[in-house]
């Protein structure tokens, strides 16, 4: 049984005995072979991508010619992150670093490093983001600043955002509400994360159920879809190995749209875990059924076509 801290010890040093690509291929193999490792993957596979800039003395794109979206690109998100906190002027370099492509999963990434250079600062982070011409640019950068914020420590599950008691207490959600327009959905899709924290999820999965009813007290219909796409994201990212439990929790949301909205939440994350746009339609849908299968099917791409 692999533990978080085995597989990243076993794997960077695979990474710098042979290459990045090993190492890469490596845990695609691991997590196809033990589908538990996908539930701490992720902070394993950034890891890699800072592993890969040191052994290349800060050189992106030899670090970037692994090529591999497995974990939900964090090999990508690890050496974007990286790079930009080694940048003289990182503000300047937000809207460069990606290019020429400037693909989503890169741009995470820098949202990622926008928040280890502001020093957990947001609306610098924001002010940083907002360098970007194009809103999906933004919104990707967004994702990134507020995964960040509520999950600082992706190798500790128990790591809290540091959140004002008080600000909690008057507003479940602090600090989505505050946030400019354009970073309000990505917040509200992330705060999930410090719900089941601080409810102690791996002890009490029942937490995942009671998450959905307390996406319910954000203040308004869109900030309340948000949150139960988000819920149901980390519901898939915390138990991937058990899809149809998965399910079955986004079933037991009181209205159909809130199951529907958890049901897009985790097939988007079943998508980008498996870096594959089609996965949850091909692997994941099939193995549901009734309204369960019918939400899967409308969230997945091409989700009309028979399997």
């Amino acid at each position: 049984m692999w533990t978080l801290s085995t597989l990243r010890n076993y794997l960077v040093a695979e990474a710098t005995a042979k290459d990045p690509g090993v190492a890469l291929a490596d845990l695609e193999r691991i997590t196809v072979k033990s589908p538990y490792v996908d539930g701490f993957c992720h902070p394993i596979a950034h890891d890699l991508g800072h592993t890969a800039l040191t052994m290349y003395h800060g050189d992106v794109a030899k670090a970037m010619s692994f090529p591999n979206d497995v974990c939900g690109s964090g090999y990508l998100h690890g050496v974007v992150e990286e790079k930009l906190q080694e940048m003289p002027n990182p503000a300047t370099a937000v809207t460069t670093l990606c290019s020429p492509a400037q693909t989503g999963a890169c741009i995470h990434g820098i949202g990622h490093g926008t928040m280890f250079v502001s020093h957990l600062d947001v609306a610098a982070a924001e002010k940083m983001c907002d360098r970007f011409p194009k809103n999906y640019q933004v919104w990707a950068c967004s994702e990134g600043i507020f995964m960040q914020l509520f999950e600082p420590d992706e190798s500790d599950p128990t790591a809290l955002a540091k959140l004002p008691a008080d600000k909690l207490a008057a507003e479940p959600q602090y600090p989505c509400a505050e946030q400019p327009p354009t970073h309000q959905s990505a917040c509200y899709f992330y705060a999930p994360i410090y719900y089941l924290q601080t409810h102690d999820y791996a002890a009490h999965p029942e937490a995942f159920v009671q998450g959905l009813a307390w996406c319910l007290k954000a203040p308004t219909s869109g900030s309340r879809s948000d949150c139960s796409r988000g819920m149901g994201s980390r519901t898939m990212k915390y138990n991937i190995d058990r899809p149809v439990w998965v399910a079955e929790r986004c079933q037991r949301a009181p209205a159909a749209w809130q199951r529907q909205d958890c049901a897009a939440g985790m097939v988007s994350y079943w998508n980008v875990n498996y870096g594959d746009k089609t996965a949850a339609r091909t692997s994941l849908c099939p193995k549901l059924s009734g309204e369960a299968n019918a939400n899967c099917r409308r969230a997945a791409p091409t989700s009309s076509s028979a399997d």
